[in-house]
């Protein structure tokens, strides 16, 4: 297995992004991408895709995220033409936090890539001939900004690039995929709490929105976070309590309020176990 690293495409350290087409003629070697992602569309014909000695058929108009750590490679390609658009994780940070609610995101750029990467998983997005003529069009407006390298074309590529996920997440809610329902009940819990994790919210709450037992909820949280789902709830509201401390000077009641604790002393406490300090020490140390 040979390592791959972004800087082989492109040496711009100010914009690690890099999209080209893909024209497989021959079989490819087995390899993975030490620091960065990729997200591959597949635009015609078929192949045998092999991730982790793993074989699965892809064939025009599926859409999948390959994580650094995982291996993959492609075989016996017919007509088969792809668009690689490579990133760094970072970049999908930038967006704003409504995506996150998304359960498409969820499942197609988080929870798939993990999955794939430690054990046979053959799930990804299969989108419709009209879905796939549109993302063909972004795409193709994308590639040719990229090569021509014009004055903005950075900031135009970032834009479209996060068109083009939010438009693939909501494809993905909309049921062109081929998720087990495992990972589409924890797409749902996921994506409710960081919608909700501001406000009063209960695990029989999230469970019931995920339409699956508390008991199974937790289960496959921890199967995939290494964590509990109330654990993921608070460190949700830790990160914006350390937000607000930095950027405002709200008080440490009002900012427990507006975190969803309802509590200082209760913040403090948690805050403490999390970061080693108290909020007001962590305010004057930024």
């Amino acid at each position: 297995m040979t390592d791959v690293y972004l800087n082989w495409f492109t040496r711009d350290e100010h914009f690690p992004f890099f999209i080209q087409y893909g024209g497989h003629e021959e079989d490819t070697f087995d390899h993975s991408h030490v620091d960065f992602s990729e997200l591959v569309i597949v635009l015609n014909g078929h192949a045998t895709h092999i991730v982790n000695n793993e074989e699965s058929f892809i064939k025009k108009g599926n859409v999948f995220v390959i994580n650094g750590s995982t291996s993959h490679a492609y075989k016996e390609p017919q007509d088969f033409k792809i668009c690689n658009i490579m990133y760094k994780p970072e970049m999908l940070e930038s967006a704003g936090p409504d995506l996150r609610t998304l359960n498409g995101f969820q499942a197609l750029f988080i929870l798939e890539p993990f999955y794939r990467n430690i054990t046979t998983y053959k799930s990804k997005l299969n989108l419709s001939i009209s879905s796939l003529e549109y993302v063909a069009s972004l795409i193709s407006f994308m590639v040719g900004e990229y090569e021509a390298k014009l004055p903005g074309h950075q900031t135009l590529l970032a834009s479209r690039f996060m068109e083009l996920v939010v438009y693939l997440s909501r494809h993905y809610d909309n049921g062109e995929r081929g998720l087990d329902n495992g990972l589409i009940h924890l797409a749902n819990a996921v994506s409710y709490i960081e919608d909700h994790y501001l406000e009063p919210i209960a695990l029989e709450e999230v469970a019931a929105k995920s339409n699956i037992s508390i008991r199974h909820l937790n289960r496959i949280f921890k199967a995939y976070y290494q964590t509990t789902p109330i654990a993921y709830l608070q460190r949700l509201r830790l990160e914006r309590a350390c937000m607000l401390l930095k950027q405002t000077h709200l008080s440490v009641t009002d900012i427990s309020y507006a975190c969803g604790f309802n509590d200082s002393n209760y913040l403090a406490r948690q805050f403490k176990k999390a970061y080693g300090m108290s909020p007001q020490a962590y305010r004057k140390n930024r």
